[in-house]
């Protein structure tokens, strides 16, 4: 379950990462109080799984899943590029998560 709570720690991380895109500096109201949210729901999450998992490995794949996440959306919602090079070093993150799952009692 803590793996679970952990992945979903990271899809937060990846919410509060794309809304500060929208905040714009947080000079607009809903966007900055969603961001602020989703923040205060990440960390928690975190804090939580970290009740089980080791803290390396638990911060280690909450910032993974949340920087591949938001490079994606910032490909697809924000027109970022989408070059070999980005998709690669992407992947091998995405390879290092799932390293640090398979390597790590829980």
């Amino acid at each position: 379950m803590a793996w679970v709570i952990l992945v979903l720690a990271g899809v937060f991380e990846i919410g509060w990462a794309i809304g500060l895109k929208y905040t714009e500096g947080f000079t607009r109201l809903w966007p900055s109080i969603g961001t602020a949210l989703a923040m205060l729901v990440s960390v928690s999450l975190l804090g939580l799984a970290m009740k089980s998992l080791p803290v390396g490995t638990a911060y280690a794949v909450w910032v993974g899943v949340g920087a591949v996440g938001t490079a994606i959306l910032g490909m697809v919602l924000l027109g970022e590029s989408a070059n070999t090079g980005r998709l690669v070093s992407l992947g091998l993150i995405v390879v290092g998560i799932v390293g640090l799952k398979l390597a790590t009692p829980a």
